[in-house]
């Protein structure tokens, strides 16, 4: 068959008897009359599939954001996949140039397909991980109780998950993975950051040239005592985006050798603990909170690659039993140099409890395949993570400023018989309550500025 039988649509389509050919109205061609009377069957060479490509494309799951979820996460957790065109069909599957088309022309295979399939679900269980994370930070600023970080160390959990998807994203080139990274976390914080500078200002705060870091967090943003608990969270914010922007040398360096990478990222915390303290400045605690989740991080590393799910299940949980036990010794046996025995303020302890429980955690979803699928069967719960994870950033940033606009609120339900009455407003459950329904009231009016971040239209909830 010469080149152009097989490129019929050269010409126009629609032109009947072109090279032999009868084109019908919708650019199917038949054999014109041949001088023997056997009759020809009818072939369409239009598109003619190889087996393999009788069936769309795979689907690829794009990079999650939150978490992008949350990330969770800190703070998790994504579109659709398309079919892909005759042309692109036939390069996947090794084969030469398709037949084009003609305009409006439908070939067999694109009816006999149906209606697209739907996109890949998200990870439910990494969702439902950045959510319960995103859940304790606002019960342990609440009720500060020492022990929410042992039954869950939200931060390592958070870093863990996050970078699982930076390992992801980085399957694209790098600069672009950091661009949009920071794309995503600048708007954001800089929307939240002028309401809280502000009020410092009004509070007669006099910032100097440390006010460079409220634009770019790389070191802690400078600020005063009276808006402390708004602007103290935000050293998971610097310890991030510092992750972010190491993360494809850390990655590169850990795929030359995954195990001995995973085991000496511990290494750094106990030399700041045990040998050098490091410089008493911003660059002094970026240094210490990066080595305490350093371990966290390139384990999302571990899971991405597949290297958690290669390791022997007997290995994974001595060692990550082992490195609780060690966090956990160290934080009961040292309260008298903390004064407590909260993880969060002893960096150690929390870099080894957090690293066994979330080694445990991420092992178990690699090697049984957790995905929490069934939560999809309850809407209102799915719904929930899905509004957590989607708003992880905003839930993380504006959660201080709900629970300290909830005291001067509750103060005033006091001048209410009523409500003085029948609530129990000197709870500290009720103001729990009240913080999350701020929360959720800041959730609706700040929300937008993430989807005007991921360039997605603005919506109140997700």
């Amino acid at each position: 068959m010469t080149w152009d039988q097989q490129n019929p649509y050269q010409q126009n389509p629609y032109q009947q008897g072109y090279n032999g050919y009868d084109c019908g109205p919708y650019g199917q061609q038949q054999y014109a009359q041949q001088p023997y009377p056997q009759e020809q069957p009818y072939v369409d060479y239009t598109y003619a599939p190889t087996p393999d490509q009788t069936a769309p494309l795979p689907l690829v799951e794009p990079e999650p954001e939150p978490e992008p979820q949350p990330d969770s996460a800190a703070v998790g957790s994504r579109s659709a996949g398309r079919w892909g065109s005759p042309r692109s069909r036939e390069a996947e599957s090794g084969g030469g140039w398709a037949q084009p088309t003609a305009p409006g022309a439908e070939t067999t295979d694109a009816k006999e397909a149906g209606p697209r399939p739907k996109p890949p679900a998200r990870d439910r269980y990494f969702d439902t991980l950045r959510a319960v994370a995103l859940i304790r930070v606002v019960t342990y600023h609440t009720f500060g109780w020492a022990w929410c970080g042992m039954v869950f160390p939200s931060m390592g959990i958070m870093f863990g998950l996050a970078g699982t998807l930076m390992a992801k994203s980085l399957e694209r080139p790098a600069l672009k993975v950091v661009r949009s990274r920071l794309r995503r976390l600048l708007p954001p914080f800089w929307f939240w950051g002028f309401f809280v500078v502000l009020a410092m200002l009004i509070h007669d705060w006099m910032p100097g040239w440390q006010i460079v870091y409220w634009i770019v967090p790389l070191g802690d943003p400078p600020g005063n005592a009276w808006g402390e608990q708004a602007w103290e969270i935000l050293w998971y914010l610097r310890t991030y985006l510092w992750f972010v922007l190491l993360s494809p040398a850390l990655l590169w360096i850990f795929r030359k050798a995954p195990i001995p990478v995973l085991l000496l990222s511990v290494a750094p915390i106990l030399v700041l603990n045990f040998v050098w303290s490091g410089p008493d400045n911003r660059f002094g605690s970026a240094l210490w909170d990066l080595s305490t989740y350093l371990f966290c991080w390139i384990l999302g590393f571990a899971h991405r690659d597949g290297v958690l799910r290669r390791m022997k299940p007997g290995l994974v949980i001595v060692g990550s039993f082992a490195a609780v036990g060690y966090g956990g010794w160290y934080a009961f046996s040292h309260q008298a140099d903390f004064g407590t025995y909260d993880l969060d303020e002893n960096p150690l302890a929390q870099a080894f409890w957090s690293a066994g429980f979330v080694l445990l955690l991420m092992w178990a979803k690699a090697y049984f395949k957790i995905d929490f699928a069934w939560l999809t069967r309850y809407r209102k719960l799915d719904r929930t993570v899905t509004i957590f994870n989607a708003r992880a950033v905003t839930i993380y940033l504006w959660h201080e400023i709900a629970l300290v606009l909830a005291v001067p609120l509750i103060d005033q339900m006091w001048n209410v018989p009523a409500f003085e009455k029948w609530l129990p407003l000197d709870s500290q459950w009720f103001m729990f309550g009240v913080g999350w329904i701020l929360i959720a009231v800041l959730v609706v009016a700040c929300g937008w500025v993430e989807d005007v971040a991921a360039k997605k239209k603005p919506r109140l909830l997700p």
